[in-house]
């Protein structure tokens, strides 16, 4: 009897010490999403603020990147706490949870692309890069790569009603809601591997491609020094935004792997960890590379989260002045 009695005073231990780190992992998770939800939603608000904003490629391209970030770490961060509550979906609700997360997930990576190619065109063809890079043209380009993503979650879509659900006794699902769970035949599972490593894989080539570029511009006597050291650095803080992003993909593969070898204690640490450093992080740098390192966005930035206070001041005309001279430049 008191052999049971202590084993079941372990067990209860063990149980209460998973929910105590279970709470306490959400929290930490939560808090900085939800700090860098406002900022994002800041900066979206920013880059439709000034009329300078909207009409210069470059920032409408952040402003899509921004934007797929923000709802994709909301989005992560819903799933994460589903997960972690341990509540289980139907798999018409799960499906329409994933395949919207399919759809922003792919934004990224692309425009990350289309932003590097941006920026070889500035440094390399410098008096060209107006006609070329257009706020008409960059519009198209966002479409596309919009309705390339859709295709891609209409594909999966297809995959997914040839499994047989009529078969199944209910469609509640018996796992947690996730990519993988969707992943119901091999054809499935192979389309998605493709379909990943084939975007990133052409995006990594496109940032390298254009950073060598960049590179031996700046070689050049002809290329202003700085404007293509700063195109170089943004264009490596690319390189590391992309291969976060790739990280995050296999976030969900990752965690079953580790969840077969570890107690469940040691996998809520693993996870928590995981989860800020590779979901969080990697849609936080846009806000980390432009919000603080550009010049013309941080004065207005600072302002908008200064709340419009009065010791921020609005922006002088000399500090106008300066904004229009570092976009044009």
């Amino acid at each position: 009897m008191f052999a049971n009695q202590s084993q079941t005073n372990i067990t209860v231990g063990k149980e209460l010490q998973s929910l105590v780190s279970l709470v306490l992992f959400s929290l930490l998770s939560t808090v900085p999403c939800c700090v860098f939800l406002f900022i994002n939603g800041t900066l979206l608000f920013t880059l439709r603020s000034k009329p300078v904003f909207c009409e210069t490629a470059r920032y409408v391209l952040l402003y899509n990147l921004l934007f797929a970030d923000t709802v994709l770490l909301a989005h992560s961060q819903l799933m994460y706490l589903i997960a972690a509550c341990r509540i289980r979906l139907t798999y018409p609700v799960c499906g329409f949870l994933s395949m919207m997360g399919g759809l922003i997930s792919v934004i990224s990576p692309l425009t990350l692309m289309m932003m590097s190619v941006e920026r070889y065109v500035a440094v390399c063809y410098p008096l060209r890069h107006a006609a070329i890079i257009t706020v008409r043209n960059t519009g198209v380009a966002i479409l596309l790569v919009w309705t390339f993503s859709s295709l891609n979650v209409l594909t999966q879509v297809f995959l997914l009603l040839e499994f047989p659900f009529a078969e199944l006794e209910s469609l509640q699902m018996e796992d947690f809601c996730g990519k993988e769970s969707l992943l119901l035949n091999p054809v499935s599972d192979l389309y998605e591997k493709a379909f990943t490593y084939s975007v990133f894989i052409s995006a990594g080539v496109t940032v390298t491609c254009s950073y060598i570029g960049v590179m031996v511009a700046a070689r050049s006597a002809s290329t202003d020094r700085a404007s293509a050291q700063k195109a170089r650095n943004t264009l490596l803080l690319h390189l590391l935004q992309l291969g976060l992003t790739l990280f995050s993909t296999m976030h969900n593969s990752l965690l079953l792997a580790i969840s077969m070898i570890l107690d469940r204690i040691t996998l809520i640490s693993i996870q928590c960890f995981l989860y800020i450093f590779v979901i969080i992080l990697p849609r936080c740098l846009s806000t980390l590379i432009y919000g603080l390192r550009d010049q013309a966005i941080r004065p207005v930035l600072i302002y908008h989260l200064c709340c419009h206070q009065k010791h921020s001041t609005v922006l002088s005309e000399k500090a106008k002045a300066k904004i229009c001279i570092l976009i044009t430049s």
